[in-house]
């Protein structure tokens, strides 16, 4: 393992119990029945029923667990020992059929034998990855012919604008463009609680929309559609506001925050 998802592994394990937690996951409203998926995704991917799908970085299992109660045949993929423990935990508690494995996604072939109606992968996830050809080719591998890739992610472009606590107006302050290396960032708080104690930093890849695009056509997955968005699902700036859907928005809605992207294996 090296140096950088060794460091990213103790940081996620170190954020399970933290979000396991918070409101922004409601972990006890989840159990009571509320869907954790949000409207682009459930609207785009449509009816899962008897459908198998693999959900890639899985965290603890909440949207995994949420399509498995539309009726799709799940497995989610982590490589949090602690995150997957917790999604194990929960499938039982709560009876929802699950299989959960521990695996870091580059890996899931050694441990995986099984080719999916759908992969899906969702909401902060491209950030850590280190090697996004080697991602499409394990998502390929992964998909039934006529299978399908559903991503609903960061826009790329909403990464560049400063985030500071006391930001008042967008800045770009980073690099649009991928680097080999990946950026360090010291743990200030967390995204579910700024004031929570977070002891290990991140490492993090930036890719631009056409990397992602490439990396799939690389892999001769057909791009269905690219849909873009001026809503975030948490929020990522302190400039943005929370609209009555449940949204968090930037004012007059003129940057994209969001894109969603349907692939699929010929």
């Amino acid at each position: 393992m090296d140096e950088y998802t060794k460091e990213n592994l103790e940081l996620w394990n170190e954020l399970t119990p933290i979000h396991a937690q918070s409101d922004f996951y409601d972990v006890e409203g989840f159990k009571k029945g509320r869907c954790t998926l949000k409207s682009i995704e459930l609207e785009e991917l449509g009816d899962v029923s008897e459908k198998s799908l693999l959900h890639l970085q899985c965290h603890f299992g909440l949207d995994t667990l949420s399509w498995a109660r539309l009726g799709a045949k799940v497995t989610g993929v982590d490589f949090s020992d602690e995150a997957i423990t917790l999604a194990r935990s929960l499938s039982e508690e709560t009876g929802i059929k699950a299989d959960f494995i521990c695996s870091d996604i580059y890996k899931l072939p050694d441990v995986l034998d099984e080719k999916f109606d759908i992969v899906f992968t969702s909401r902060g996830v491209l950030t850590w990855l280190p090697d996004l050809k080697k991602w499409a080719q394990i998502i390929n591998q992964f998909l039934k012919p006529d299978g399908i890739l559903y991503i609903f992610e960061f826009h790329p472009f909403s990464c560049v604008f400063d985030d500071s606590s006391d930001v008042t107006e967008l800045k770009v302050r980073y690099s649009y463009f991928h680097a080999s290396e990946p950026v360090r960032w010291e743990a200030e708080g967390d995204y579910t609680d700024k004031d929570a104690e977070v002891s290990h930093p991140s490492y993090e890849w930036t890719y631009s929309l056409s990397d992602i695009i490439n990396a799939l056509i690389g892999v001769s997955l057909k791009i269905e559609f690219l849909h873009e968005f001026p809503v975030c699902f948490y929020q990522a700036t302190p400039i943005m506001e929370f609209d009555e859907a449940g949204w968090w928005r930037i004012k007059g809605d003129n940057v994209p925050l969001t894109f969603s992207l349907k692939a699929t294996k010929l």
